[in-house]
């Protein structure tokens, strides 16, 4: 099997794939308000993803992230997770969501194998998840959280911490880990939402996450899987475990194993960078199997040692929005 690697002799098994640009809720830091959504024509295709993942299952990846926007407003995405679930080589999908949309799909999810869901949710107060989403949806997903820990599936709670918003309810997340098995998350804030709107990740990065846990938990290391973006604590006598992602600081570059797809197709080598190349366009001016995975292989080579690099070679004057580039 022909693996994909960069120059930086890293192999690619991951690929993150955004199914859609749309949203039913509004976060700041991840959607604008007005937001202008792609028309349907120009995003990728059940079968233009199921042939992309055909391709890349024979170069070696093996695990699949669904994502969005939201990845249950796509009509399809039940009959494209079923196509994907049994493509040889593929070992792994999971899917990160809003939990809105979740609850009512998840005994499909477990007759599939699919196991991993991420439940983004950054707080644990109904008036301020709404001030935040600008949506009243908190009971309902907290309903799906409650489902999903019921049904034994493996969830992580992916919180983005923000100055002056969340940082807070911190020690409140962490709680969570004594009531449920569940990963909670701390995710520094990036700026990716595509207003140009102030950015405070540097001030509550992984190193002052960790130190407010600490005031209050004691904080035991446990290994981190390979390939692992999260720093992994257990805090004794609890069921789940804690992670800091340091998604601004991008400490775990390093051993990057992924790219991401958007909805309309762009492969980015790296989420900070720009679109290294659109496999739709490819896909739709008719390039054949061999000739687009190797279109892709070179994308993936040239890509840049980090991301710091990545976003000094990214010329864009304004961030776009997280929704878009499905990270």
């Amino acid at each position: 099997m022909h693996m994909l690697t960069d120059a930086h002799n890293r192999t690619i098994n991951y690929i993150r794939i955004a199914v859609t640009d749309r949203c039913n809720l509004r976060c700041n830091y991840c959607m604008p308000e007005n937001m202008h959504f792609m028309k349907r024509a120009a995003l990728l295709t059940f079968e233009e993803i199921v042939r992309l993942m055909q391709l890349l299952s024979t170069a070696g990846i093996n695990k699949i992230r669904i994502t969005g926007g939201e990845p249950f407003l796509r009509q399809d995405l039940l009959q494209l997770l079923y196509k994907l679930s049994a493509l040889p080589g593929i070992e792994n999908i999971a899917i990160t969501t809003n939990g809105v949309l979740t609850q009512s799909f998840i005994p499909q999810l477990q007759d599939m194998g699919i196991r991993h869901i991420n439940l983004s949710l950054d707080t644990l107060q109904e008036k301020k998840f709404e001030r935040i989403t600008h949506r009243n949806e908190f009971i309902t997903v907290m309903q799906t959280l409650e489902s999903l820990v019921k049904h034994n599936m493996q969830v992580k709670i992916n919180t983005v911490v923000m100055q002056q918003v969340n940082t807070d309810e911190l020690l409140d997340f962490a709680a969570l880990t004594q009531q449920y098995p569940v990963a909670v998350r701390f995710i520094e804030e990036m700026p990716f939402n595509g207003q140009g709107n102030s950015f405070s990740g540097i001030i509550w990065n992984y190193e002052k996450i960790l130190d407010t846990l600490r005031t209050k938990y004691t904080l035991h290391k446990i290994p981190d899987p390979p390939y692992a973006t999260a720093l992994n604590y257990h805090i004794p006598g609890h069921l789940g475990s804690i992670g800091v992602i340091p998604a601004f600081s991008r400490t775990f570059c390093g051993t990057c194993n992924r790219i991401r797809v958007t909805p309309t197709g762009g492969l980015k080598t790296c989420l900070y960078g720009q679109d290294a190349l659109n496999v739709r366009d490819l896909m739709r001016q008719g390039m054949n199997d061999a000739d687009l995975l190797l279109q892709i292989q070179t994308a993936i080579h040239q890509r840049f040692a980090n991301g710091f690099e990545a976003a000094a070679h990214n010329h864009h004057s304004k961030m776009e929005s997280m929704s878009v580039i499905g990270g």
